[in-house]
This record gives C-alpha cells, structure tokens and sequence, in this order.
C-alpha cells in the first residue's frame, strides 16, 4: 500500500500565527470565570455552614470542587501561556525563512524583518528554545521517509537514495529565492508546432491538467490558449519532464536532458526553458498575458522560474516531482506533489520552514512505492504515473485546500474555446 497523502501549506509553518494568538487570548479570558465559579463556591460553603443548612449540604465536597476549580484555572492558564508561547515561536521561524528569502532581492527589508524577530525573541527567553525545537522538528526528516529503505541488492549498493536528500540539503540549491534569476546564455533552439486541436473544454480537475500533456515523443510542450466570452484570453502551458537521460547524449538535440537538468538546478538557463518561452510566443501569449503552468520533474524547475522571473503574469503553477521549489507572491496558486521516497524531488532539499504562494496553495506529499525492489532501479516513485495517481487522490481529498482548487478550474470552465498547439523543441547546434 502506498503511503496517506499529506496536504499541508509547505514546511513547519502551516498555522495562522494571528489565529493563534487569538485562541491563546480566548482561553486565556476563561481564567475569569474560573475566578467566579470559585468564589461562588466558597460563598455557598460560608452560607451553608452558617445556617439551618449545615446539614443538609456536604461542604466537604463543596470545598474540594473550589479545589479543583483553582487547579483547573491553573491549567487553563498554562495552555493559554504555552499557545502564546507558541505563537511566537512560530512567528521567530517564519520571520528567518522570510528574511532568508528577501536577503538576495531587498537586504533592507530583510534587516527589518530580523530586528523584529530579535524583538520577539528578547521578550521571553523561552520563545527562542520553542522556535529552535520547531526548526529541528521531524517536519524535515519527513520529506525523505522512504528514501533509507529503497532496494540496495542486499546491501551491495551504496545508499544510493539519499544522494539526492544530502545534495538538496547541503547545497541548498533546491529553492530559488527572490532575485535568483537565470544566469549565462543559451544555445538557440528551433520550436516546431507538430499538432493542433480545439478540446471542448479546459481541464476540470488537477489530475485532469497533468494529463494534458503531450502523450507521444513527438512534442515536449502543449499550449492552449482559452478564449472567455468578454474576449479576454489566458494560456495554459504543459510541460513533460526529462526525455533523455542518457548522460553521454547530453547536449545533443534534445533539449529536455540531463545537461538542461544540470543548468537549471544550478542557476543556468537551459534549452529547455527557452524551447518553453518560444513556445508560449508561438502560441500568441505576450508580456504580461495570464498563464497557468503543470509541469512534471525538470520542467518543474522551469514553472519555477517562469512564476518567478518572466515577463509573464503566472497565476499558477502545479508542479510533480520537481528538483526545486520556488517562492512565489501570495497571489499566486501553488500546487506542489512530492513523494518522500522520490530521489528527484529531494533535491529540493528540506524546503523552506514557511510556506510559498497564497494562503490556499499547498504541498502534498505521500510514500509512492514502500516495497523495495528493482524498481526502485527506475526511479519508480519520479515515474509520471504515480504522481497521477496523487493528483487523483487531491482531486478526491476533503481538504480545504484541495477543495478551493476546485474554484481554478471552475473559473477556466468559463472558456468559450480552447485552442491547443502541441509543439517539439530541439538544439540548433547541438554537442558533438
């Protein structure tokens, strides 16, 4: 049996600190009422034992619930104490990861959001060990379960399946930050449309997306373009992942492959992200035009930098297995699928301790194949399969998330006419 799916905001901050303290708040004013309740009581017992009524009420008993009503006010007391606590501890790990975030684009507002952090931490010395015990949590060990257990011949491999958790978290080039833009030159490409058709409708569920993309060898990236009846356009771009992994054929004709796989997760633009970018022109989208992107493994790394860099306005992007995550604005919708047991996707490392995107994106992740075997050989987890399979099972969760997803693709159902163009890219002058 694969692993349950998990749906979460993306790192160890998936909680609304306002929200927080506000519950800390709350509970905090019940305290009063223990107050009351107790001098209820003990004005009961006084009444009671000074009157005709001594006997006929147990003041004993009287006398012990006062007892735990003081013992209750106490503990109510401490859990309103340790929400707030709580509260600010987890504030202290968002403020670093977004002052983390902002120190490559905007060194001020990074400063800034560090001394605010330094503020909190000053005001109770406790706030700093929570925080710290937060930032150690098993949120990050969680990412590569399954990843120790592959198939290793009986011990003959090496741990093999790691490597991608050690790079991803040592390197720490498996998130791009604001301002980490796309660096050198490129080789030309040639962008060739192969196929054209009108679907009757746009996708209308996330699994129904990732199946949009080319089916055949023939075509690496589909275009459509949705037409809306006040004539307002948007596109939608789908994007295979890597087609050649043959590491002595890198550089060669096919742009999707290992050498774009190393440019891109290294900072360097590829082949492919510029196949992308001429693609989307060929289909009529310019600067500034709406686009959705659905990627899968390398091509996810070019989402990631089409949501962050091009001249685009990228209102979502969904990505499968992809080596890096990015961090996007809080207007954009961000779907990223990740199986924990996938050596591709723990490139991207330990993730970031906050989340990316607007409040309803998220990240789900699950263990695609817990059975070791030859498989594992394969790469059986990265497989495009599976993660429809987990796109599926976020198309039927009940999460809240999942289920304001389903608000996308209602407003694309409002497309009067889909105009889709499927197109192959390949090197102009590729490596001898």
């Amino acid at each position: 049996m694969s692993g349950e799916l998990e749906i979460d905001h993306g790192g160890a901050i998936a909680v609304d600190t306002e929200q927080m303290r506000d519950v800390g708040a709350r509970v905090m004013a019940l305290t009063e009422h223990f107050d009351d309740a107790r001098a209820a009581i003990e004005r009961a017992c006084h009444i009671a034992g000074s009157s005709s009524l001594a006997g006929q009420v147990d003041t004993a008993a009287l006398s012990s619930c006062a007892t735990r009503i003081v013992e209750l006010r106490t503990e109510t007391e401490d859990a309103a104490t340790g929400t707030l606590l709580m509260a600010d501890a987890f504030e202290v790990v968002e403020l670093s990861a977004e002052a983390e975030a902002l120190a490559h684009s905007d060194a001020a507002a990074a400063g800034a959001l560090l001394a605010r952090r330094d503020r909190l931490l000053a005001t109770d010395d406790r706030i700093g060990v929570l925080a710290g015990r937060l930032e150690r949590s098993g949120w990050k060990e969680e990412r590569f379960e399954g990843l120790d257990t592959q198939w290793d011949m009986g011990g003959l491999l090496p741990p093999l399946w790691l490597i991608g958790a050690f790079v991803g978290t040592t390197a720490r080039l498996g998130t791009v930050l604001p301002g980490m833009t796309l660096k050198g030159s490129v080789e030309p490409v040639t962008v060739t449309p192969v196929r054209a058709s009108t679907p009757a409708a746009p996708p209308s569920t996330l699994r129904g997306a990732f199946e949009r993309m080319p089916k055949d060898a023939s075509a690496q990236v589909a275009v459509e373009k949705l037409t809306f009846a006040d004539g307002s356009t948007k596109y939608m771009v789908y994007l295979k992942g890597t087609q050649n992994f043959v590491p002595w054929e890198a550089g060669g004709a096919e742009p999707w492959d290992m050498k774009s796989n190393g440019e891109l997760y290294t900072g360097e633009k590829s082949a492919s992200y510029q196949a992308t970018l001429d693609a989307l022109e060929a289909a009529g989208a310019r600067p500034g035009d709406t686009v959705g992107v659905v990627a899968h493994s390398q091509s996810g790394m070019i989402a990631v930098h089409l949501g962050m860099e091009s001249e685009y306005d990228v209102d979502f992007i969904a990505t499968a297995g992809s080596p890096t995550g990015g961090t996007f604005r809080d207007d954009q919708l961000v779907v990223q699928i990740a199986h924990t047991d996938d050596v591709v996707s723990s490139l991207a490392g330990e993730g970031s301790p906050g989340g990316t995107g607007s409040p309803d994106s998220f990240t789900a992740t699950r263990l695609a194949d817990p059975n070791p075997g030859i498989q594992d050989l394969l790469l059986a987890p990265h497989r495009f399969e599976p993660y429809l399979e987990t796109a599926k099972m976020i198309d039927e969760s009940n999460d809240p998330r999942a289920e304001a997803l389903d608000e996308y693709w209602v407003g694309l159902g409002e497309a009067v006419s889909v105009e889709r163009t499927e197109y192959h890219g390949e090197r102009e002058e590729p490596l001898r």
